[in-house]
């Protein structure tokens, strides 16, 4: 029966996560307190910082002091590392991040305000992102792939689950790293590496793989499960996309050469390990899991049954995967990650308080679901924000925008309120008892919007706007008993459209985190055009506020 907090910080997107007696019962990332994109750069200097206030709210959530902890799980393990020299500027100054690593206790005495040695345990950053998949996944037995940019000294790690125990099977050491290799290209590309990589896989669906025989011979699946990769001189492929409103041809045959090889490598990847270990399921995590597009054809042309994807696959999973390492140690048996809604909530009286502080107009109607769903049906945007946040990059439908899906131009409106590229997709929710009729290839239940699925034909004219320009979408599909407020909309919505879809994406513009806040909500609709926001039980209408 112990209390572990574990913590990601040595690169990007700093989180923490609290598993108490095996479950875990907070998780958030920091970004969603200082408000600051992914925490902070991932950069040597860079890897002091922790997640105070992550950490703050996870240990009061559950009122437990640093006191109480039997263990803190740090994501990374610093004696993997060569042993420093004592000149921190060497190699790019990578000798600076394991000494702040080394540092830690340090650094969370003062974090915790005691002078009583902290419990620390560091936990492989591999390592951590495997058990956070097949621990929160409830896998006993299963195969593990891990696919990031790097962790200590590798980008990868192939393993396999027995009774609970992870056998690691293989690694790819750096520089070589699928996860780096979609980074430079990010960069090259225009966009920020580290960030926006999710913008090169939506680009990839407009080109051709023009450059894919290349890119083949330059990225390598090695008959031990790893991989090779070098990196293609990008200026001789392609230009960056620019900031006009359109992008050159190359550009996107470049992401789509690189998104495919991807793709393969994964795939011989998956095969690998399917021979290797007989296991008909696979727990999947690592930054590279976020790519849905690889995750689905892992799913279609894959040997596997069964995938599990991490809904924080990226490094603020980690934090949790270390959790889980720790606590499990400790002789706690480790239980399923129920829900990814692990973060803030806010009480109807917290709620009506900030409301009435702020002196904003709102109305509490009969039902909250119900309104919104006229709202949707008469082609508003609502912000919805209810419950729990959300833990990872993906808007649930707890920090969301709301829209109608059945009106082509809402793709451009929704991509003008949020500020984005006019090239990205817009993601659906879909109710899990109707998504099979109208979304194909692709698992169902997909309730952490990790898959894309193809568009039936019947329904593409129907859903123009969550239509991708490859007929795809990536979904969340909602069951009554896990989200009853949202499948409530979604069947008011039905009831007045015929549809049972709305349009999903994250409740923020481009460059801030989700809001994670209700004067944050109250801010972002006061920038945006949006009609509502549905702040729990309460409505607050556009025409209210520009009426005061």
């Amino acid at each position: 029966m112990a209390n572990v907090l574990g913590i990601n910080a040595v690169f990007h997107d700093p989180s923490a996560a609290l598993v108490v007696d095996g479950r875990v019962m907070a998780a958030a990332e920091e970004e969603r307190f200082s408000r600051r994109k992914h925490g902070k750069r991932p950069l040597p200097f860079s890897a002091w910082e922790l997640p105070e206030k992550a950490i703050a709210w996870c240990l009061e959530s559950q009122g437990i002091d640093a006191g109480q902890l039997d263990a803190v799980a740090y994501s990374y393990d610093p004696a993997r590392l060569p042993r420093p020299t004592g000149d921190p500027t060497t190699d790019n100054w990578e000798e600076l991040r394991t000494l702040y690593a080394e540092r830690l206790p340090h650094f969370l005495r003062t974090t915790f305000g005691t002078d009583t040695p902290v419990p620390v345990t560091y936990v492989p950053h591999h390592e951590a992102h495997a058990a956070s998949a097949y621990f929160a996944a409830g896998y006993p037995d299963c195969a593990v792939l891990v696919v990031d940019g790097r962790g200590e000294t590798t980008s990868s790690l192939t393993g396999w689950v027995s009774g609970g125990e992870l056998k690691a099977l293989s690694s790819s050491p750096l520089p070589h790293s699928l996860g780096l290799l979609y980074e430079e290209l990010t960069e090259h590309l225009g966009f920020l590496r580290s960030s926006d990589e999710y913008k090169v896989m939506a680009l990839a669906s407009y080109g051709e793989p023009t450059h894919l025989e290349h890119m083949r011979r330059l990225v390598r699946f090695d008959d031990d499960g790893g991989f090779t990769t070098e990196l293609p001189a990008w200026r001789e492929l392609s230009p960056p996309v620019g900031d006009g409103p359109g992008f050159d041809p190359r550009a996107a045959d470049l992401a789509r050469s690189v998104q495919n090889r991807l793709e393969e490598v994964l795939l011989e990847a998956a095969h690998w390990l399917a021979e290797t270990t007989g296991e008909s399921r696979l727990a999947l995590a690592g930054g590279v899991a976020l790519n849905c597009v690889a995750n689905t054809r892992l799913y279609i042309e894959g040997p596997f049954d069964e995938i599990w994807v991490q809904p924080a696959a990226g490094d603020a999973g980690t934090s949790l995967g270390a959790a889980y390492l720790a606590a499990q140690r400790l002789g706690d048996e480790i239980l399923p990650m129920e829900t990814a809604a692990l973060g803030r909530s806010w009480s109807e009286d917290q709620i009506q308080s900030i409301l009435d502080d702020t002196g904003v107009p709102y109305d509490r109607p009969s039902d909250i679901a119900d309104a919104a769903a006229a709202i949707l049906a008469d082609d508003g945007v609502v912000g919805w924000f209810q419950g729990p946040g959300e833990f990872g990059p993906r808007a649930l439908g707890h920090r969301s925008f709301l829209a109608h899906p059945g009106f082509e131009e809402n793709v451009e409106r929704m991509n003008h309120v949020k500020g984005r590229e006019r090239f990205r997709p817009i993601a659906p929710i879909v109710t899990v008892e109707r998504a099979g009729e109208i979304f194909a290839d692709g698992p169902i239940p997909s309730p952490y919007m990790l898959f894309t699925h193809t568009v039936t034909a019947e329904w593409r004219a129907r859903i123009p706007a969550i239509v991708h320009v490859d007929g795809t979408a990536r979904i969340q599909t909602v069951d009554r008993d896990a989200e009853p407020l949202l499948h409530q909309v979604l069947t008011g919505f039905e009831s007045r459209t015929g549809l049972p879809v709305l349009i999903n994406t994250s409740f923020n513009t481009a460059g801030r985190p989700m809001v994670d806040h209700p004067a944050e909500a109250l801010e972002c609709m006061a920038s945006s055009p949006i009609d509502a926001v549905a702040l729990g039980p309460f409505l607050v209408r556009r025409t209210n506020l520009l009426g005061r």
